[in-house]
């Protein structure tokens, strides 16, 4: 893969005219379109890991991204750096290193745009929904099972709100036209995390690319054309390895200080969880991992008012730290095989910071992904998305052919976005029956995906007769 290319800065739709005063750099204006949507606006009210609260302090999806986009550009300019001054790639042009840094910090902000409400969660409750029901609905006598490719199937078995993010920015953010928010081809790559499609999928081949989807059937001739123009030919893009390693950073560290913050993880729960992480050769986890302690001593002889706070944020910054350098190792050390398309494994994967990533992710996972708040908020957003699901696919299955709708479907159906449907009424011109149905399929991920938790939760009380006063 070349620098060349893979920065290319053109766009599905190309606009560029002659004589134009604005002196910002096409990544540049990447920027500022995103941040100036709505969908960006959105994920102040979606669920990171706690359930929303009153609390200025726990993480929002808007807040996570915000923090991812800020590790990629440090990531990314110590990575420039390096490819400079010490790798010396000549093909490496100096001001590659800006380029790569801004597009990178337009990724960190797009990278969870495509989630549901609810966190994660909701991505596993799409799924389920549907390889529970796929082979029981029907349409005109058929099951959908009958109908529908298996690609198109299983792009609902394996939903993705990675995936997800892909079809929000070309198409479904209505900017000017049905190209979405039309932003650079080097951008577009960088988010395609998964270059592959649903059929593709094989977590078991220990090649990182490969563990989960990386586009929609519905948008195969986008991901062809950004693949043709970036020449990454089924690769991962060199700047998606960066992005993820920002994106495992920012959550790492960010689920540790959240539980702390909320109670569910001790001062001396984290203490006792780290001396018991610390065994093997590896000195610079050791060291990190260390000097918590000496930090809490520190805010005892400072006499700060929380101690144990102050000690845990200064600890966190650090590991922070020591992630980043060990990222930009990863990338450095592999650089062959990350431009040749040969690389299998994360940035952080046999470096230093592994063990320390790890270590976080189970501490993380044990005292914060199964406690009770986290608990509640998944069985609430369990019974929020099946019934969303339940009453709006049975809408969309007849909407838009010679069948007539309920009137209870014709009101359903009124409540998707008028944006989306029109997107839908685009794209779904000459197409065959089976290709429009599963368009409709799609425009119900689309419309739950773009729900916030709050709207999502206000629409089910609404829709099931739970009136509030």
């Amino acid at each position: 893969m070349e620098w060349k290319r893979l920065l290319c800065d053109d766009r599905i739709r190309s606009y560029r005219g002659s004589g134009s005063s604005d002196l910002r750099t096409e990544f540049e204006k990447d920027y500022h379109r995103i941040i100036q949507s709505a969908s960006f606006r959105r994920l102040q009210d979606k669920t990171q890991v706690f359930p929303l609260d009153r609390s200025d302090f726990i993480r929002t999806r808007l807040t996570h991204s915000l923090e991812v986009s800020s590790y990629g550009k440090s990531l990314g300019q110590n990575i420039a750096q390096n490819i400079i001054g010490v790798i010396g790639d000549k093909s490496f042009l100096p001001g590659y290193a800006a380029d790569i840094c801004n597009i990178l910090q337009c990724a960190g902000l797009l990278h969870d745009i495509g989630n549901p409400p609810f966190g994660h969660f909701g991505e596993t409750v799409i799924r389920d929904w549907f390889s529970a029901h796929m082979g029981k609905l029907t349409f005109r006598g058929r099951a959908l099972t009958e109908i529908l490719t298996p690609q198109m199937q299983h792009d609902f078995y394996d939903f993705e709100g990675n995936t997800q993010a892909l079809r929000l920015v070309t198409k479904l953010h209505y900017l000017v036209d049905e190209h979405g928010m039309n932003l650079t081809k080097a951008l577009l790559g960088t988010i395609i995390k998964y270059p592959i499609s649903s059929l593709e999928i094989d977590r078991s081949s220990g090649n990182i690319k490969t563990k989960k989807m990386g586009y929609f059937y519905a948008d195969r001739e986008v991901f062809a054309q950004v693949q043709e123009a970036l020449g990454t030919e089924g690769n991962r893009h060199p700047l998606s390895y960066i992005l993820e390693a920002a994106d495992d950073i920012a959550y790492l560290t960010a689920d540790i200080e959240d539980a702390f913050k909320k109670g569910c993880l001790s001062f001396s729960d984290l203490v006792r969880e780290l001396k018991c992480a610390k065994t093997g050769t590896d000195q610079a986890y050791e060291e990190v991992a260390g000097r918590l302690e000496q930090k809490y001593e520190r805010a005892l002889a400072r006499k700060e008012d929380s101690p144990e706070v102050y000690a845990v944020q200064n600890w966190i910054v650090q590991v922070q730290g020591h992630l980043i350098a060990s990222a930009t190792a990863g990338f450095t050390g592999n650089y062959g095989a990350i431009m040749n398309g040969t690389h299998t494994r994360a940035l952080l994967e046999g470096t230093q910071g592994e063990r320390m990533a790890h270590t976080l992710g189970d501490i993380a996972y044990r005292y914060a992904f199964v406690s009770r708040p986290i608990l509640k908020l998944e069985i609430a957003a369990e019974k929020i998305l099946n019934f969303l699901l339940d009453e709006f696919v049975s809408a969309v299955l007849s909407f838009d052919t010679d069948m007539r709708l309920t009137a209870v479907q014709e009101k359903l159906m009124s409540l998707i976005s008028e944006n989306y449907r029109s997107i839908y009424k685009f794209y779904s011109r000459d197409k065959s029956e089976a290709e429009k149905l599963y368009l409709r399929l799609l425009l119900v991920t689309d419309e739950i995906c773009g729900m916030t938790d709050s709207y999502a939760r206000r629409l089910y009380q609404e829709l099931s007769g739970q009136w509030q006063g």
